[in-house]
């Protein structure tokens, strides 16, 4: 093992809009650790991850790969254990890679290279296990989805979430203060990652601190349309999640329950920074910190994420390293998640994944070097609602799925982002001249060449009708195996049970 080499803190939220940052200006929110670790570091402003959904996100900057090369699209899948993760690196490069809380993998391999896991997810590690799912109280159940249930379901209350992340924190600190504990003359870094639920939806949180939010949030900025004046795929969106006509009263309480959840996040994560102040090993630590995707807020009349909305696609991110970085720096190029990725295994000195195309950030954090690729790219693909189940049975049963299914990929390069949406005409922003995203400029004949440059870049290595196939194919294979584990019920590898009797919600206390 390297001599002091850092110790690496991974942190990875769930659903943290970009936006709910306090030292980004957001008054609607209090994140006082997160903004010191900006002060301490870097803040990354235009970081996108690789799909603005759950699973294939984390995955992507699991591996380093696009969700096309991964075939890891939809929150079903599996990823093949032959891939080489972070944590392989990691683990390649002398550290005991460990995980603890969220990850949300499915399948038999809940490790994925790391040595040591704790807590673990609530979601089965098989799906179609007839055992409870994990689900929430009835009165909460649909909540944690793209549903109109979610909205109403608002307001003060407790998610099992919070509790999931509440023992996620406190193994944290215990693991710290025994690995410090245990150090004796020999330098001996840890790498760890902490998997946290929160923000996540159900958007329910404490009643002091719903009330404290409640007369600090504003409505969304960006007003809902009439729905027909929306793109047509987002038009088939809406309709699908019942979001039509969002009330003032629901986005109200949601943003105020989510700048709680936020909050809450924010206090646990200085909970972890606190003990290793107290151990003496802050500035020796390279911390990270970011999410597997944003929520949209009411913001053009959307919540939760699932589209290639700013709001969705860009994720908070924040490298602190005081031993070795500059402090209080803000960075606005166009990053890629899984650069992020690459940035960790450079900084501890742990070899690269072969085959990802992340970047690492290193001269951006230690040089006046500007140089930089400004290009991001994002995909959400889904499956076929016509595809009939073992049994017989149409799909349909996910929110997501619509006939052919879903075929969606973005790119921004520099000032400019395209929505390629098969079946549908793109989408086209200039970003500088209209941040939010009310302009579409596909049809403006002035920009046809950047237009055309784009959707070729999308479409150089990636096939909508060949993925369309392909994930046909895999989701034969993904209904035999939830057959199998309908009628075999196998153990779970690693699990944290979620007990439903930690969900409230109180609809009656909302009359303020």
């Amino acid at each position: 093992m390297e001599k002091n080499k850092p110790n690496l803190l991974f942190i990875k939220s769930d659903q943290h809009s970009f936006r709910y940052l306090s030292h980004l200006g957001n008054h609607e929110v209090e994140t006082p650790n997160l903004d010191e670790l900006a002060r301490l570091g870097t803040t990354f402003t235009n970081v996108y991850c690789h799909s603005p959904i759950c699973v294939p996100s984390r995955v992507a900057f699991l591996t380093g790969l696009m969700p096309s090369e991964t075939e890891v699209w939809t929150n079903d899948q599996i990823l093949n254990s032959a891939v080489p993760t972070y944590a392989h690196a990691l683990g390649a490069g002398g550290y005991k890679p460990v995980q603890i809380g969220r990850m949300h993998l499915n399948g038999l391999d809940q490790y994925h290279g790391f040595s040591e896991r704790y807590i673990g997810d609530h979601n089965r590690n098989f799906l179609g296990s007839p055992r409870d799912p994990g689900t929430h109280q009835s009165h909460m159940k649909g909540t944690a989805g793209p549903n109109r249930i979610s909205l109403v379901q608002s307001g003060t209350g407790q998610s099992a979430y919070e509790i999931h992340d509440r023992i996620v924190t406190d193994t944290t600190v215990e693991y710290i203060n025994q690995f410090c504990s245990s150090i004796k003359d020999e330098t001996r870094p840890f790498a760890l990652s902490i998997g946290y639920m929160l923000p996540h939806q159900p958007y329910v949180c404490n009643k002091d601190v719903y009330r404290r939010y409640r007369d600090r949030v504003k409505l969304p900025q960006i007003k809902e349309k009439r729905l027909e004046d929306y793109h047509p795929y987002l038009q088939w969106w809406k309709k699908n999640t019942g979001s039509i006509k969002i009330t003032d009263e629901e986005n109200l309480r949601c943003k105020a329950a989510y700048s709680g959840l936020v909050s809450s996040l924010d206090n646990m994560i200085g909970e972890i920074i606190n003990c290793l102040k107290k151990n003496e090993i802050f500035n020796e630590t390279i911390i990270v910190y970011t999410s597997d995707h944003g929520d949209q807020l009411g913001e053009h009349g959307f919540w939760w994420k699932q589209t290639f909305y700013e709001d969705s696609v860009k994720v908070p991110t924040i490298i602190s390293y005081p031993k070795a970085l500059k402090p209080n720096i803000e960075v606005d190029k166009v990053i890629n998640h899984f650069d992020i990725t690459a940035t960790m295994l450079d900084l501890t000195n742990s070899p690269g994944l072969p085959r990802s195309q992340g970047k690492s950030l290193r001269n951006l954090l230690t040089t006046d070097d500007c140089s930089w690729e400004n290009v991001a790219v994002s995909e959400y693909c889904m499956d076929d609602s016509d595809f009939a189940d073992v049994s017989g049975n149409l799909g349909g049963r996910d929110v997501h799925a619509k006939p052919g299914g879903v075929q969606n990929k973005m790119i921004r390069r520099d000032e400019w982002k395209l929505v390629f949406y098969e079946g549908y005409k793109p989408q086209l922003f200039n970003l500088f001249e209209d941040p939010h995203e009310l302009n579409d400029r596909i049809g403006d004949l002035k920009n046809k060449d950047i237009r055309d440059s784009l959707i070729n870049e999308i479409l150089a290595d990636w096939n909508p009708t060949a993925i369309h196939k392909r994930m046909i194919n895999l989701k034969k294979d993904q209904l035999i195996q939830q057959e199998w584990a309908k009628l075999t019920d196998p153990d779970d590898m690693l699990r944290w049970d979620l007990d439903p009797l930690n969900d409230s919600s109180r609809l009656d206390e909302l009359n303020l």
